[in-house]
């Protein structure tokens, strides 16, 4: 079992940064990729980036390029995503997720997930 443990959330002005964290504890897969994904109030969960175990492979959703970086240390077992120049259309949850694979974007590969940190960019 893996346990995800994201923070960092909070609320923050158009414009503005935040850094959220997603540590891991627990048994954890030795090649894992490690993913965020969001869900704004009544909209379907999406995918927004995702990190490969060496991080020689990073993917984003077009509409955080640019902005959000995400990075990871193996070493403190912690992913991270950097949100910079955030809109209001950035609100949501944002959630951590854990899967065996080398990368993915469906969010039906990712097999442990965290509970999640909300977001909340004002304009």
């Amino acid at each position: 079992q893996v346990q995800l443990v994201e923070s960092g959330g909070g609320l923050v002005q158009a414009g503005g940064s935040l850094r959220l964290s997603c540590a891991a504890s627990g048994r954890t897969y030795s090649r894992n990729a490690m993913g965020w994904f969001r869900q704004a109030p009544g909209k379907e969960r999406e995918f927004v980036a995702a990190i490969s175990w060496s991080g020689d492979s990073i993917e984003y959703t077009d509409s955080v390029k640019a902005r959000f970086t995400i990075s990871r240390d193996n070493a403190k077992n912690t992913v991270y995503l950097q949100m910079n120049s955030l809109k209001p259309e950035d609100t949501a949850v944002y959630y951590c997720a854990a899967t065996p694979l080398r990368i993915a974007r469906d969010d039906s590969r990712y097999v442990y997930w965290g509970q999640g940190t909300q977001v909340t960019v004002s304009s």
